[in-house]
């Protein structure tokens, strides 16, 4: 079995792993580093550049994952593409969305069933995007299954290196929580839906325990036994436009369809879980 993932990025560095563990071989796009692609273990396509090896991997591909975000100008795949995608017969289609998509519900629950109604720029070329591979999926009877990740944590994706460095800040905005997800819960639901296809399934990918963002750099400062950073008012915070961006949105993502569907047990359903292994993890490899 084929496996080809356009924009082989983090998360795409858990998946590959276990699905050559299962015998799949795998092709894995990137923008420029093709090193970390084959240290995943997949065959690395530069792309944008060489184009015509990324038209042959669709072409023989039984599956296929994006996970390349939308630009200015829309999905990337879809506008190199699009006539590729359409003749092509993958078994299983994945699309790697966002909660962004759901926008600000004033820290209030959202499930796979709540209308989109996003509230940044990055949230409404989602939901484009979305709409896009969904018309797609339709015209050509495609196996399309969308994935909306809420943040994504695991090694090198945590607060531990800010701690570390003193640059951290326990943020305060009330009534701000998120939701997050640990990169080898992706990769595990990913692999479940492969296994088990539902084409025009929307699946939310979150642990079990939104958190205000202050409560996750808190309990890391206590995995590291430094000094919990002091509060800092979110309107004088020093954040960069994408940071605070983030904070534009509260709400609380459910993830029961990936365990009544899928069958998913989360290997870190809440983020204590999730801190002490990413924790573990930076610590062995260092």
């Amino acid at each position: 079995m084929n496996m080809l993932i356009l924009g082989h990025g983090y998360s795409a560095g858990f998946l590959t792993p276990l699905l050559i563990a299962q015998g799949w071989t795998v092709t894995g796009t990137t923008r420029s580093d093709a090193a970390r692609v084959a240290a995943a273990g997949a065959t690395p396509i530069v792309w944008p550049g060489q184009d015509d090896a990324v038209r042959a991997a669709i072409a023989r591909a039984d599956a296929i994952l994006i996970s390349a975000a939308p630009g200015e100008n829309g999905d990337p795949v879809l506008a190199a593409f699009s006539d590729e995608l359409s003749c092509g017969t993958p078994q299983w289609l994945g699309y790697l969305s966002t909660t962004g998509v759901y926008g600000d519900a004033g820290g209030g629950w959202v499930d796979e069933t709540t209308p989109p109604a996003p509230s940044t720029s990055r949230g409404r070329a989602r939901v484009a995007a979305e709409v896009a591979w969904q018309d797609l999926a339709r015209a050509h009877d495609l196996p399309l299954h969308i994935f909306r990740l809420a943040g994504i944590y695991g090694p090198g994706r945590g607060p531990f290196a800010k701690l570390r460095s003193g640059t951290a800040q326990r943020v305060i905005k009330p009534g701000q929580v998120f939701s997050r997800i640990h990169a080898e819960d992706i990769a595990q639901v990913l692999l479940a839906s492969i296994k088990a296809p539902n084409p025009g399934a929307i699946y939310n990918l979150c642990d079990d325990q939104p958190a205000p963002p202050q409560d996750i750099i808190a309990c890391a400062a206590e995995m590291l036994a430094v000094p919990v950073p002091p509060a800092v008012d979110f309107e004088k915070a020093d954040l960069g436009p994408m940071a605070r961006s983030f904070y534009a949105d509260s709400k609380r993502v459910r993830n029961d369809r990936i365990k009544r569907e899928l069958g998913v047990t989360l290997r870190y359903p809440d983020y204590r879980s999730a801190l002490r292994a990413i924790l573990d993890a930076e610590r062995a490899g260092s």
